[in-house]
């Protein structure tokens, strides 16, 4: 799968994006409505990297409509990532398996216990970002 085309992280976020620890992304149901789940990510060549089971709720969401939604937990300076994802089931890039290692502890490629299968890596290209203060306003 090609991955999609990524907006830059504005330079004042680049901090942020390498000590949050967790962000909450939202993928879309069959039938429309959210899912809002808590996730560990690596933000790696200006793209978002969350690793998942490979039958979540998240991952099949993505199958059907790989348009998501990723936000940092602090409310009281928002930031809200919109793009799309492609998904990986093998050859992880080194770089971001090195991100996840370095940053949980944790080793993306190993084996989810359920399933028996490996993880699927979801590679997020933002088209567009959301801070305080640059969102539109109501209309």
């Amino acid at each position: 799968m090609t991955a999609h085309p990524s907006a830059p992280a504005p330079d004042h976020l680049t901090d942020r994006l390498r000590s949050a620890r967790n962000a909450w992304m939202c993928t879309s149901r069959p039938n429309g409505s959210p899912h809002l789940t808590p996730v560990w990510f690596a933000h790696v060549r200006d793209r978002w990297w969350v690793s998942t089971g490979p039958g979540t709720v998240k991952a099949r969401n993505i199958a059907a409509d790989p348009r998501v939604s990723l936000a940092l937990e602090d409310g009281d300076e928002p930031v809200v990532a919109e793009g799309t994802a492609t998904v990986h089931t093998d050859a992880f890039p080194a770089d971001v398996v090195a991100a996840f290692r370095d940053r949980y502890d944790w080793d993306v490629e190993e084996v989810v216990e359920d399933s028996g299968r490996p993880h699927v890596l979801l590679e997020i290209g933002v088209r567009r970002w959301l801070m305080a203060g640059t969102a539109p306003g109501p209309t």
